[in-house]
């Protein structure tokens, strides 16, 4: 009688594979990572030597990255004209020591907040206002809209608060909050209302504050006769786009006299431009 032949249970490689795939994936990711990291400080290898260099003076606490990509955009947009803007936010502000970013940067302008909703005034506004006058300024006053206030009420705290002379620029709505109790199309009428008495009472088109999502998506196409000052802080946008009138690029700025961080704007022109859009 021929012996029972024991049949071998073959050993399964499937969990070796399994596991063989994962550390491949795992080292493609990080090599993807250390790549992009060696690429981004390549890139702002002139900013990042600026600020970890022989500079003894200067000390960053956080947001290191924050500030080189500043630096770089400064530099790289440094025939245009720079700004700030600035809220009770800041809180109370030195205006004798400011002047530039990085004693390198001379600044030109700053928007002001004046007003929010139907009855908000920005406990700052009116010290801002004058200090930025006396040092020489070019100043812009801007309302903060609600979507949900109503917008002729919102028009009236703006003009009962700001009074606009020649030198300073056109009158600015921020518009950033969608509405929670009101249609897109909606709010669009409202804003229009807000725009249009703005326009009647100084004379003036208005300037639309936005974030730039907002602005493609809402905005730019059936508000085409304003021009816009987009905010947009994305570490990989470098550059104004042609249809800004400002660029809003960070909000994580340090500048001599001012306590807090603050956001830094570029006008899209020439200090000479900028004062042709003044109103005279």
């Amino acid at each position: 009688m021929a012996k029972a032949t024991t049949r071998k249970t073959p050993i399964r490689k499937r969990a070796t594979k399994k596991k063989q795939t994962f550390f491949s994936l795992k080292f493609i990711i990080i090599s993807l990572l250390i790549i992009l990291f060696s690429l981004g400080i390549y890139h702002y290898r002139n900013a990042i030597l600026y600020y970890f260099s022989f500079k003894t003076d200067k000390v960053l606490k956080e947001d290191k990255v924050a500030q080189a990509r500043i630096y770089q955009i400064l530099k790289a947009h440094k025939e245009l004209t720079f700004g700030f803007d600035v809220s009770q936010y800041q809180g109370e502000i030195d205006w004798e020591q400011i002047d530039s970013v990085e004693n390198k940067f001379p600044l030109h302008f700053v928007l002001i907040r004046a007003t929010a909703g139907n009855n908000k005034e920005d406990s700052e506004f009116d010290d801002n206002w004058k200090a930025a006058k006396k040092h020489n300024f070019i100043r812009g006053a801007y309302h903060y809209y609600r979507p949900n206030e109503n917008s002729i009420e919102q028009a009236e705290n703006f003009i009962k608060t700001v009074t606009l002379k020649k030198g300073d620029l056109p009158p600015v709505l921020d518009i950033e909050q969608l509405p929670k109790e009101q249609s897109i199309d909606s709010l669009k009428v409202g804003l229009k209302r807000w725009l249009k008495k703005i326009d009647a009472h100084y004379k003036v088109k208005p300037i639309i504050y936005t974030g730039e999502k907002y602005y493609e998506d809402f905005l730019k196409e059936e508000f085409k006769g304003y021009t816009f000052w987009v905010a947009n802080y994305n570490f990989f946008v470098e550059n104004i786009k042609e249809d800004w009138l400002f660029w809003q690029f960070t909000e994580k700025a340090t500048i001599k006299g001012i306590n807090e961080r603050v956001d830094l704007n570029i006008y899209n022109g020439t200090p000479k431009m900028l004062e042709y859009l003044t109103i005279n």
